[in-house]
């Protein structure tokens, strides 16, 4: 339903400034002089393009305001081996992967990835389009126990980076004592991992996503994801309130 409605607001935009440049010339002919403008206050709206757009803003206006859950603390974006943020995110990622594929043992994320905070007290839909603006779609991948350790191999090696179902210490920019739900991994053995597009096509520079054993793209992009995992958890009466649960730590 909230794709649905986000996609009609869009194209109902679309279609009106269609209609717009069907009947108004909106381009000149090249010139090699140029005037500059000053914009503020001091320009009058142009009242026709006003009313058109008018009704399709106060509609999307109405949905980006929609409360849909609470955050009982303000979850921080650091770039500390592990944020509140972070663990909140990956942590939804996996919950989400389970529903998908209830084989996924991990999620992964990355620091840049997550764009904003959380803050203290109600959820909107705009909120969350802060924390994921992009379009990323969901992917879930079969990764052998070997790749697992590459891409422990990488957080380590930048710090920490967010983690669902793993923990591990850094020691001199080097994993130790790396953990797959409790127990250490098997280079052999396959496990499952959802993460985003973005990321599994070997983006930040991952090249230990880019050869799995096997790949799953869903339609689904992470934003509904995180939506509706924040309205399922509403639904249930319970509020966002992630914790700093020492799942990667940097040894001095």
């Amino acid at each position: 339903m909230y794709r649905f409605r986000i996609n009609t607001l869009i194209v109902a935009a679309g279609l009106g400034l269609m209609s717009l440049s069907s009947c108004k010339t909106l381009y000149t002919q090249a010139s090699n002089k140029h005037q500059e403008y000053k914009i503020g206050d001091q320009i009058v709206a142009d009242t026709s393009i006003v009313a058109l757009y008018a009704p399709y803003k106060k509609q999307m206006e109405a949905e980006m305001n929609r409360v849909i859950g609470h955050s009982d603390t303000h979850l921080t974006k650091t770039r500390d081996a592990e944020s509140l943020m972070g663990n909140f995110f990956v942590d939804a990622l996996l919950s989400i992967g389970k529903k998908l594929d209830p084989e996924t043992a991990l999620s992964f994320a990355t620091k840049g990835g997550i764009r904003s905070d959380m803050r203290q007290g109600d959820i909107t839909i705009g909120s969350v389009f802060e924390i994921m603006p992009f379009e990323n779609k969901i992917s879930i991948l079969e990764l052998t126990g070997q790749d697992l350790l590459h891409l422990a191999d990488f957080i380590a090696q930048t710090g920490g980076q967010p983690v669902g179902g793993m923990r591990l210490v850094i020691v001199d920019k080097k994993p130790m004592d790396i953990l797959v739900n409790g127990k250490v991994i098997d280079p052999k053995a396959h496990y499952k991992l959802v993460t985003y597009d973005y990321i599994a096509n070997g983006g930040d520079n991952l090249k230990a996503m880019t050869a799995p054993i096997a790949r799953k793209d869903y339609d689904a992009k992470v934003r509904e994801g995180l939506i509706d995992y924040i309205s399922e958890q509403t639904k249930q009466g319970r509020h966002i309130d992630a914790k700093l649960d020492g799942r990667v730590k940097i040894s001095q």
